[in-house]
């Protein structure tokens, strides 16, 4: 299946999930993941019209951002080191994986080093694995109390992963319970504005994530394929 094919039935499907929900195909964004692509693979991407392109890790994304970087939206959706923040602080606008104190306060200081301001999703580990990184759930509300004093780091809304299941409709309560930990921390009012984003849902379960209130979905297999298709 070509690309081309393979955005439109994405589309399609997205549209699908929009309906069956009542909700906005506007507020659904697309991040192409093409961590396992190549560069002429994301080049292609762009080309067809996607803007925002998902990188995993720096090592991956350099040779890539290098050649592409000045024509999407880049966003950070794997891991964070804390000593990789100098290398992508200034090359990706949405940082989705903001999971402990030490990376918020190494990202402060090296946006406020480049007066420019970061856009983070807290990544929150709603199924509880033990193999997946981010804040449990009730740990929430305390980090970002703590972090709200930081002026260049802006966090925009919750990130989490579902596990892989061979029915998409079993990722549901985990999505689920991200959407209500969001809205739970806007009724605190933890933020100087409300949290209004998802990222959540993937190849396997993005409709479920939808159904649920995603408004950024992570799509790699199912959108740029394989590498030699």
């Amino acid at each position: 299946m070509s690309l081309l094919e393979r955005m439109d039935q994405v589309q399609q499907r997205i549209a699908e999930a929009c309906r069956r929900s009542g909700r906005d195909r506007q507020d659904v964004n697309i991040i192409a993941v093409t961590k396992y692509v190549s560069l002429e693979k994301t080049a292609a991407v762009l080309d067809h019209g996607l803007q925002h392109i998902g990188e995993n890790r720096w090592q991956d994304a350099k040779s890539k951002w290098e050649a592409l970087g000045d024509r999407g939206t880049w966003h950070f959706i794997g891991h964070l080191q804390t000593n990789k923040v100098k290398d992508v602080i200034d090359k990706f606008r949405y940082i989705h994986s903001l999971d402990r104190l030490s990376l918020a306060k190494e990202l402060e200081k090296k946006a406020a080093a480049l007066n420019i301001q970061i856009s983070a999703f807290l990544q929150v580990n709603i199924s509880g694995e033990e193999s997946k990184y981010g804040l449990p759930p009730e740990e929430a509300a305390g980090f970002l109390k703590s972090i709200s004093s930081l002026e260049h780091v802006r966090v925009i809304g919750l990130m989490t992963m579902a596990p892989y299941e061979s029915e998409a409709e079993d990722t549901r309560p985990v999505f689920r319970g991200l959407r209500q930990l969001r809205d739970e921390l806007n009724r605190q009012a933890l933020t100087a504005e409300p949290l209004t984003e998802l990222s959540m849902g993937m190849s396997n379960d993005f409709e479920v994530a939808i159904e649920e209130g995603a408004t950024w979905v992570r799509l790699g297999s199912i959108l740029v394929g394989k590498e030699e298709e």
